[in-house]
């Protein structure tokens, strides 16, 4: 059925075969067909998105948030200056980034982008 559909394609439009895919979308794709495993990973995203926010520096964690953190309007810009100081901090465009990865690939990133999305 597979190559019915690749020479169906291929007689309707000009394609070429690459073989098997290792990238779309920005997402790699690794397999072990010996194991049955299939994975997506985001690594070349994730590393771009840490240096265009200035984050490629920091240093990992498991932990995300730690039990306790509180999160809420008190931490939000609340007079005209913290206002004009927040303006060129991209927290929008991050909280977004974090978000397609999390849709993709990164599923442990869910209570992280619900939470700082809020705010």
């Amino acid at each position: 059925m597979l190559y019915e559909i690749k020479n169906f394609l291929s007689s309707n439009f000009d394609t070429k075969d690459l073989g098997e895919a290792s990238y779309v979308l920005g997402i790699e794709i690794h397999r072990d067909r010996t194991k049955g495993v299939l994975g997506l990973k985001q690594k070349a995203y994730i590393e771009k998105m840490l240096a265009r926010y200035k984050m490629d520096k920091c240093s990992a964690t498991p932990i995300l948030f730690a039990k306790g953190d509180k999160f809420g309007d008190y931490q939000c810009p609340k007079n005209k200056l913290e206002l004009d100081e927040m303006r060129d901090k991209p927290y929008d465009p991050a909280v977004r980034s974090l978000m397609y990865a999390q849709v993709c690939t990164r599923l442990d990133l869910a209570y992280v982008t619900r939470m700082l999305g809020r705010y």
